[in-house]
């Protein structure tokens, strides 16, 4: 089948990495290899990665066959096209800068009360902490991590824990920052509204 010509994204990177250290793969090995890598830092649609590998296909950056039986599970893995493509674009300096998209601060700029905001965070970020922990003991210590699963080499586990430590270190980063911003806040309700002095309505000096 003739390759067609196809725009690649992060997202598909992120798809061609995994490939690489994976070797082959099903959509569903690529979805719990993201969860315990790639989305500690990146952030992709789990629709998406179930998608992309047959768009990657098509492109003729992926292999893709189909299980002859049981499940008839469709296995994909790097052609050498792939991983051309994938050396080519790892091995370049250039990247996007770093994004910081966030709905909380959103509604805070657009009025929300920060304390409830920041509230739920600081209970979503605990919680994500604690699953990146999880994750980051079962693959030390042999628990049943997708590691296990798959037979990951040495070199293959040290990557992958490596992104588990940078995900447990943002989310203890976010933690403290989102603790001073309520206590604050805190801080800030309990000295009550103050007026300002010396100044008429308007905000025009006396």
């Amino acid at each position: 089948m003739k390759s067609k010509q196809i725009r690649l994204t992060s997202t598909s990177y992120a798809v061609l990495s995994l490939l690489d250290l994976l070797g082959e793969a099903t959509p569903y090995d690529l979805k719990r290899a993201l969860e315990q890598s790639i989305e500690n830092f990146w952030h992709v649609p789990h629709t998406t990665i179930y998608s992309e590998p047959t768009r990657l296909a098509e492109g003729g950056l992926l292999s893709e066959c189909q299980e002859a039986g049981g499940r008839r599970r469709k296995l994909y893995s790097l052609t050498d096209s792939g991983r051309r493509a994938l050396r080519e674009w790892a091995g370049s300096p250039e990247s996007a800068p770093p994004e910081l998209r966030d709905e909380g601060m959103l509604k805070i700029f657009a009025g929300a009360d920060p304390h409830a905001i920041f509230t739920r965070r600081r209970a979503w970020h605990e919680a994500k902490l604690i699953e990146l922990e999880g994750l980051l003991s079962e693959m030390r210590s042999g628990g049943g991590s997708i590691a296990d699963e798959l037979d990951w080499s040495a070199a293959q586990r040290a990557s992958a824990e490596a992104t588990l430590r940078f995900g447990i270190a943002y989310h203890q980063l976010l933690l403290a920052q989102v603790g001073r911003f309520l206590l604050e806040l805190e801080a800030a309700a309990r000295a009550g509204p103050t007026a300002k002095k010396g100044t008429r309505s308007g905000g025009a000096p006396g």
